[in-house]
């Protein structure tokens, strides 16, 4: 069953997607649904905290020194 809802957003938001909407062949209210239905079953709970744990530790050479690289960079950028 299908339910009417009223949404206010910015004008300019609108023309956007609507010319959107034509272009892909959809309209708004399709576009609004496929978005609620999307977010709505997301399951992921996870934070970025955890995100961030999961990612791959780069491999790095340990003889670099980093910190004195950069500056060496930025020194030779910007002059000083």
């Amino acid at each position: 069953m299908k339910a009417r809802v009223n949404l206010t957003i910015e004008q300019d938001v609108l023309v956007k997607a609507k010319s959107y909407a034509a272009e892909i062949g959809s309209s708004i209210s399709e576009m609004v649904e496929n978005y609620l239905k999307h977010v709505s079953t997301t399951t992921s709970s996870e934070t970025l905290i955890e995100y961030i744990d999961k990612l791959e530790i780069p491999k790095l050479d340990e003889h670099i020194d980093l910190k004195k690289q950069y500056y060496e960079e930025r020194s030779q950028k910007y002059g000083f």
